[in-house]
């Protein structure tokens, strides 16, 4: 079996605190764990190449959580070893003066993966069916039609050579605490510190409940969803670096073939 498999979601699958903590792929040696992750990331960018060399294939990768589930982290971490040419990386912020005068996936639309690229969505699309619900900025019918809509344009995705992986990096309650306040302690990493996470923290069960319904209404087969669990942020690693290693060895890349024309050309 795969190992994406074990972390795939369904239209079942329920958000629970205490799933966080599993770290099913773990060899019980964080040392050799961590060599592993390096290892896998190896691998990816030389997939990678051949990915851009074949200028045909798309990979979309979206990474979302609640605020320290790691998406930077995991991005660093997976992606190392991945020639800058070929990946992108797009942030989701709140949506600017511009953004605002357009439909909400428009500017989600323009930072969609080109042919031969790797683009990973740090926060995407999903943040207008998790925040806005959880606020009651929209209501339960626009939240429907809003499903309803990002199912249709991941199928647009898909349907036009973009492959699709979706993961929700799951931490508990208690581990975003502790890492909230190593922020607050250490004057280094004072930058990451918002107090607004704090104030988000207050809403951690409708949270849970919004992610789960989002994961519930959105999983498809050619847009899945993977439960990651991410307490240990090597563990977090290790998964996401097997499910993207895997989707790329099912695209079966190879190299474009040999130019007959430079066949015995000799560069003066």
């Amino acid at each position: 079996m795969k190992i994406g498999k074990q972390f795939r979601a369904s239209s079942k699958s329920v958000i629970k605190d205490d799933a966080a903590a599993a770290k099913p792929l773990s060899s019980g040696d964080k040392t050799a764990d961590k060599l592993q992750v390096t290892a896998l990331s190896e691998q990816i960018g030389a997939l990678q190449d051949m990915l851009y060399a074949g200028h045909e294939h798309k990979i979309l990768v979206v990474l979302q959580g609640m605020d320290t589930s790691g998406k930077d982290g995991a991005v660093s971490g997976v992606f190392a070893n991945v020639n800058p040419q070929g990946i992108r990386i797009a942030n989701f912020k709140a949506p600017t003066e511009l953004e605002k005068q357009y439909d909400y996936l428009w500017r989600v639309h323009q930072q969609v993966p080109r042919r031969g690229e790797i683009t990973v969505f740090n926060r995407s699309h999903y943040e207008d069916v998790l925040i806005t619900r959880v606020h009651d900025w929209i209501d339960e019918a626009e939240c429907k039609r809003r499903y309803a809509q990002i199912r249709d344009f991941e199928r647009l995705l898909a349907e036009t050579g973009t492959t699709i992986i979706k993961c929700f990096l799951h931490i508990s309650k208690d581990e975003q605490k502790g890492r909230l306040q190593e922020r607050v302690d250490d004057p280094l990493k004072h930058w990451k510190f918002d107090v607004q996470d704090v104030e988000e923290r207050k809403s951690w069960d409708a949270y849970q409940d919004v992610y789960t319904k989002a994961i519930q209404e959105t999983d498809a087969d050619h847009a899945p969803w993977y439960l990651i669990p991410a307490n240990s942020k090597t563990h977090r690693n290790l998964a996401i670096a097997n499910i993207v290693l895997e989707t790329l060895q099912d695209l079966k890349l190879s190299f474009p073939p040999p130019k007959p024309e430079l066949d015995g050309l000799k560069i003066k």
